[in-house]
């Protein structure tokens, strides 16, 4: 059941990295949703060595760590992807 939250929590963070970053971008859903995850972890990470992983009520500085990573990581992920190519179906071949 850990890896279903895993996924959804990866998804929910890359889709708000995606809204956050300025333009379109040309990633694939399951890039980004992987990209969310990382960032998740990642965020997780660093809140924990803060010491801000656990805290009363809704943890906001961790999960405002998960969305900054997250953004970076979109970003990041996006810039490869463009780099390796991807995204190009809808442009034309030459003859």
């Amino acid at each position: 059941m850990g890896w279903l939250w895993a996924l959804i929590v990866g998804f929910v963070l890359g889709v708000l990295a995606k809204l956050i970053l300025p333009g379109k971008q040309h990633s694939p859903i399951w890039l980004t949703t992987l990209m969310g995850m990382l960032g998740g972890i990642i965020g997780n990470a660093v809140a924990r060595a803060m010491g801000i992983a656990q805290t009363r009520g809704i943890d906001w500085g961790r999960h405002g760590l998960q969305i900054a990573f997250a953004v970076l990581l979109v970003f990041i992920g996006e810039s490869v992807y463009l780099a390796m190519g991807g995204g190009r179906r809808g442009r034309r071949r030459r003859v």
